[in-house]
């Protein structure tokens, strides 16, 4: 089960060594969005990181820094339609019905939401019954391309697995303790969860 995790919107001192500690400790990729940010404070998050990093991130904004650093993955948007040109990493998007996932055909992997009732958006509650993704994924819009994106906690990750997802972005259950011991029990859980039955 893949695991992504996307940054919150505003920085954080401890930004650049949250995202080492994550990336260190099995997070696939490390989703980069800042929709307010200027290119400045992007800048100076991503040179506060090694480079040997740089391929298990992926931007949402400014997307041109994606060539410039030579980062893994550009996430597509409203704000930022189209990869850059001479981009050759990852591409992902968002989704949030049914028939927008079965109309995005090209990119590397989606972002399905949201799944459950969101916890970093307040109100932003699931839009999907159980009935709805099970008939989705007998349909062949869930697989190992799809993540579930929204609400999404350690102890849901068995729950992902079975709609049939291919894995999960997270990113209200990680920030809201970013200490290095909460962060070592929140990987410890997610590792724990999205490894059984397996």
């Amino acid at each position: 089960m893949r695991l992504i995790v996307i940054t919150d919107t505003a920085f954080r001192p401890d930004e650049a060594e949250v995202i080492r500690i994550l990336l260190g400790g099995g997070i696939d990729r490390v989703h980069v969005r800042k929709p307010s940010a200027a290119e400045g404070d992007l800048r100076r998050l991503l040179e506060a990181l090694p480079a040997e990093l740089y391929p298990q991130l992926t931007l949402h904004d400014a997307l041109p820094l994606a060539v410039e650093y030579g980062l893994g993955g550009v996430h597509l948007n409203r704000r930022s339609p189209e990869a850059p040109e001479g981009f050759r990493g990852l591409v992902s998007r968002s989704c949030h019905t049914l028939d927008e996932l079965a109309a995005c055909r090209t990119e590397d992997y989606l972002f399905l939401s949201p799944l459950f009732d969101s916890i970093s958006k307040s109100g932003y509650r699931a839009a999907f019954s159980a009935a709805q993704l099970r008939e989705a994924a007998a349909r062949g819009l869930l697989g190992s391309r799809v993540l579930a994106l929204g609400g999404v906690t350690p102890e849901r990750l068995p729950q992902v697995r079975e709609y049939g997802f291919g894995g999960a972005a997270l990113l209200g259950c990680i920030w809201r303790d970013t200490s290095p011991e909460g962060l070592r029990r929140t990987l410890s859980a997610l590792h724990g969860y999205a490894n059984e039955n397996e």
